[in-house]
C-alpha cells in the first residue's frame, strides 16, 4: 500500500507516523511545497522575537527522523492536480506521483488583497520561513512597519514585532480588533490595551495602494498616508486547495470531509487547515485552522487510511490569544444564535469582560478578556454540551459563577450515573 501526504506541516507529519504505527510496511511519501525541513508556522512568531533559531521551529529535530521511520520526503514542490480515476498526483517538477491512499493536508495560504502596489518590494506576508528571514532583515528597532490586518494571526505577529522594537502601525478594516473573534466591546478592549503599549491601531479603514519608493508610501481609505520601512500583510488565509478545481473532490470552503476525514472519493481523505470537516456536535461542516484539530484530524485520517475506522468527535472551535499580555479567548458560537440568550459583564476598570451565549440551558459560546481562570471551564461546558438546568439562570444573573455551575453540573451527572448503576 502506498500513501502519498500533500503537505509537510503538522497534519501531514502526525499522519505518515500514526500510518507507520500502524502499517510497518507501506511506503509513506511526504509531499511539501517549500524547501525546508517540515515545520509549524505557529513557531515563526518566536522565531522573529529571536527566543529560537530556525531549527527550533522543525516538528521534528532528528535530522534522521523520518529516514528512520522510513518515511520519503519530497520538498520544493507542490501538487498541480490529483486525478482520481488515475490515482495519480501531478506535481509542478513535471513528475507524476502514483498513490493508494491519499491525504490532502496542504495547509493555508496568505490571502492577498487586491491592492495596487501589494507586490512590491519591502511588502511581505508572515507565513514562511522565507518571509521571516525577509523580516527580519527589515523590522530592526525603530523601523516604521505598517500591518494590514488585526485578527487571530495578525495579532500573533504584531506581537513578536512589537518585541523587535519597531515604530507600529496596524490598520484593521474592521470596526474592532479580531472581529472574526471578538465582539465590540471585548475588540474595542484589545485596541485599547494595545494603544496603551505604543501601538499606534487605527479601526475602520483599508490600505487602497502600496507606492513603491524607499521609504513606502501607504494611502489609506481615510486619505491619509503612511511612511513605512516594512509593510505586512496579515489579512487573513484561506485554504490551499487551488489544485483540486478540475478533480472530483467536492469543495466547499475546504476539502469537504465525513466524520472518518474522508472526502467524497474514497480512499482519499484530508486534515488540518485545509478541511472543511463534520462536526458531529454542531452537525454541520466546518473550517477551524487551529494546530489542535490539524493534529486530530491527521490522526483519525490516517488510521482509517490503513483500516481502522475511527470517527472525529468534534470540530474544535477555541481562539485563546495573547496580545502583548492582555489574555482573550473565544469559544463556540461567540455571536450566539436566534433565539439564544446572552448575558455580558464589562469591567473596564480591571480591563475584564465576559460574554456567555445559551440555547435553551446549554452554553453554547463565549468571549472573555482578561479573565484566564475560566477559560478551562468554559471550553468544558461548550463542548461538554453541558445540561446546566438551574445554573442557566444563576449565570444569567452573575457569569462570574462559571466554575461552579460546571463543578456542580459534573457533580450531578455522577451522581446520577452512580444511581443508574
Amino acid at each position: 500500500m502506498k500513501h502519498v501526504i500533500l503537505g509537510a506541516g503538522p497534519a501531514g507529519v502526525i499522519a505518515a507516523e500514526t500510518i507507520r504505527k500502524h502499517a510497518p510496511h507501506d511506503e509513506i511519501l511526504i509531499v511539501g511545497d517549500e524547501p525546508e525541513p517540515p515545520y509549524s508556522r505557529m513557531a515563526i512568531p518566536y522565531l522573529l522575537i529571536g527566543n529560537i533559531g530556525e531549527e527550533g521551529t522543525h516538528l521534528r529535530h532528528d535530522p534522521d527522523h523520518y529516514a528512520k521511520l522510513r518515511i520519503d520526503v519530497k520538498r520544493g514542490v507542490r501538487a498541480t492536480g490529483v486525478d482520481t480515476a488515475a490515482r495519480t498526483v501531478a506535481l509542478d517538477d513535471g513528475s507524476t506521483v502514483p498513490f493508494d491512499r491519499l491525504l490532502i493536508a496542504t495547509g493555508s495560504r496568505p490571502a492577498s488583497p487586491p491592492i495596487p502596489g501589494i507586490h512590491s518590494e519591502g511588502v511581505h506576508t508572515c507565513w514562511t520561513l522565507k518571509d521571516a528571514r525577509a523580516i527580519m532583515q527589515l523590522a530592526q528597532k525603530g523601523a516604521r512597519v505598517l500591518q494590514m490586518g488585526a485578527g487571530f494571526i495578525g495579532c500573533i505577529i504584531m506581537e513578536a514585532l512589537a518585541a523587535r522594537g519597531v515604530q507600529l502601525t496596524v490598520v484593521e478594516m474592521g470596526d474592532r480588533m479580531v472581529p472574526r473573534m471578538m465582539g465590540p466591546t471585548a475588540g474595542g478592549m484589545i485596541k485599547a490595551w494595545c494603544e496603551s503599549k505604543g501601538v499606534r491601531v487605527i479601526t475602520g479603514a483599508r490600505v487602497e495602494a502600496i507606492e513603491a519608493r524607499a521609504p513606502l508610501r501607504v494611502r489609506l481609505s481615510t486619505g491619509d498616508y503612511l511612511g513605512a520601512d516594512l509593510v505586512i500583510s496579515a489579512t487573513g488565509v484561506k485554504p490551499a486547495i487551488g489544485f483540486l478545481e478540475n478533480s472530483d473532490i467536492k469543495c466547499l470552503l475546504g476539502v469537504l470531509t465525513d466524520e472518518h476525514m474522508q472526502t467524497t472519493v474514497p480512499g482519499i481523505h484530508a486534515a488540518g487547515d485545509c478541511a472543511e470537516a463534520f462536526d458531529p456536535i454542531s452537525g454541520k461542516t466546518v473550517v477551524s485552522a487551529i494546530q489542535p484539530n490539524a493534529a486530530d484530524q491527521a490522526r483519525i485520517a490516517a488510521l482509517n487510511m490503513v483500516g481502522r475506522k475511527a470517527a472525529l468527535k468534534m470540530v474544535t472551535q477555541i481562539n485563546v490569544l495573547d496580545t502583548l499580555g492582555l489574555i482573550s479567548s473565544s469559544f463556540g458560537d461567540w455571536q450566539g444564535v436566534p433565539g439564544g440568550e446572552h448575558v455580558e459583564l464589562t469591567d473596564r476598570a480591571a480591563g475584564k469582560h465576559l460574554s456567555l451565549q445559551f440555547q435553551g440551558d446549554r452554553l453554547i459560546g463565549c468571549n472573555s478578556v482578561g479573565w484566564t481562570e475560566h477559560v478551562g471551564v468554559m471550553r468544558g461546558l461548550v463542548e461538554g454540551q453541558v445540561r446546566l438546568g438551574e445554573w442557566k439562570d444563576k449565570l444569567l444573573a452573575d457569569p462570574t459563577r462559571l466554575t461552579e455551575a460546571y463543578l456542580a453540573r459534573a457533580q450531578a451527572q455522577e451522581a446520577h450515573a452512580l444511581v443508574k448503576a
